[in-house]
């Protein structure tokens, strides 16, 4: 399309759309007020700025933006979470489209911010999933541990039986085996005990496991809090959420320590939330409790899995600490979000604040 600068400023400002023009430099050279919204930002803080400077390294792959520009090669892109180097991430749908602006080319950026609704529909769906897998495992599990007894059991009788002692080796070594695929079965079974629910104080458990992990001397991380005192105290499992936040917060504190992080952070920090679909289901009130660190990120390949048994981003980790923060949060009602990029995560826990009553039902 070949259109002049000044037929299009008036007519796109009071579009719905964000829209981010940027020249061969990727400087911005026009964003209209939806744009604005979306940065969080005003006119003079983003003109003429990079236009990437904005977000979070990597956020982008930048080879498509060289397309767009040398074979006008077009793209657009759903449900793209785009993080900012303040620390946001929006979810969004954008579209990167070649404009010839004065004989110039031009990339025109169309951000549509994916609405609440289609975000809840969306977690909805992986709540779902991740049910779904975790039922298969249990199954599994079930199904492999049955066995596991009576191989154990023929064996103990074998043994007993044998003439000759050198082959009782043979017959303990089926039995240590057996045990610790059996200690593994219950490690992928997850907590099987209900919680013991009272009311309770959230930053009494919270400052429990700041103690354990500042008790570690081979743990040289800051940590810093952020609480919010208006929060009343929450019906709940005070040891399940201590585990949750504890098997959290640890794999902060491994992955800070692996990527060797020059002045390593965590976060901890509480909120209330207003009006919050948790699972597919409306809570008027919800404490928020968010673990924050200032390490490499989570690998994009993992997120969608990264509750599931077994999966791990880490070289030497178990890959079952997060599945059963998860199950325990369950427990609960609520759920864990996460937001991640190269500097920056943050896992939030949704705890719905339900009167005793309804809560044991």
């Amino acid at each position: 399309m070949i259109l002049e600068l000044n037929q299009i400023d008036s007519m796109l400002q009071c579009m719905k759309t964000a829209l981010v023009m940027v020249n061969r430099e990727y400087h911005v050279v026009f964003v209209n007020d939806a744009a604005l919204s979306i940065f969080e930002t005003g006119k003079s803080q983003i003109c003429q700025k990079p236009f990437l400077s904005f977000f979070a390294p990597d956020s982008f792959d930048e080879d498509r933006f060289e397309n767009v520009f040398e074979a006008g090669e077009e793209f657009s892109q759903s449900e793209l979470q785009l993080c900012f180097k303040d620390g946001r991430c929006l979810l969004v749908d954008m579209q990167a489209n070649l404009a010839l602006i004065d004989g110039e080319k031009m990339i025109l950026f169309e951000i549509m911010h994916v609405d609440k609704q289609r975000k809840i529909s969306q977690e909805t769906q992986q709540y779902a999933q991740q049910m779904a897998a975790r039922d298969l495992i249990r199954g599994l599990a079930h199904e492999i541990k049955n066995p596991l007894g009576g191989i154990r059991g023929a064996a103990q009788l074998l043994s007993r039986q044998l003439p000759n002692e050198d082959q009782l080796e043979f017959t303990q070594m089926i039995m240590d085996q057996a045990d610790r695929l059996r200690a593994l079965v219950d490690r992928l079974l997850g907590p099987n005990t209900l919680p013991h629910k009272r009311l309770c104080n959230l930053h009494e458990v919270i400052e429990k496991v700041k103690r354990v992990i500042t008790a570690d001397q081979s743990i040289d991380i800051d940590i810093e809090r952020d609480y919010d005192p208006s929060i009343p105290e929450v019906y709940a499992d005070p040891d399940m959420l201590e585990q949750a936040i504890l098997n959290i917060v640890r794999n902060a504190c491994q992955a800070l320590s692996e990527a060797k992080i020059e002045r390593p952070i965590i976060g901890l920090r509480t909120r209330i939330e207003r009006r919050c679909v948790i699972n597919g289901k409306p809570h008027s009130l919800s404490a928020l409790v968010s673990i924050v660190d200032n390490g490499p990120g989570i690998p994009k390949e993992v997120r969608d899995t990264l509750f599931y048994p077994m999966v791990s981003s880490k070289a030497n980790g178990s890959g079952l600490g997060l599945s059963i923060a998860q199950t325990l949060i369950n427990h609960h009602f609520g759920k864990i979000d996460v937001d991640s990029f190269p500097g920056y995560t943050e896992f939030t826990l949704y705890l719905p604040i339900i009167k005793q009553d309804l809560a044991d039902e």
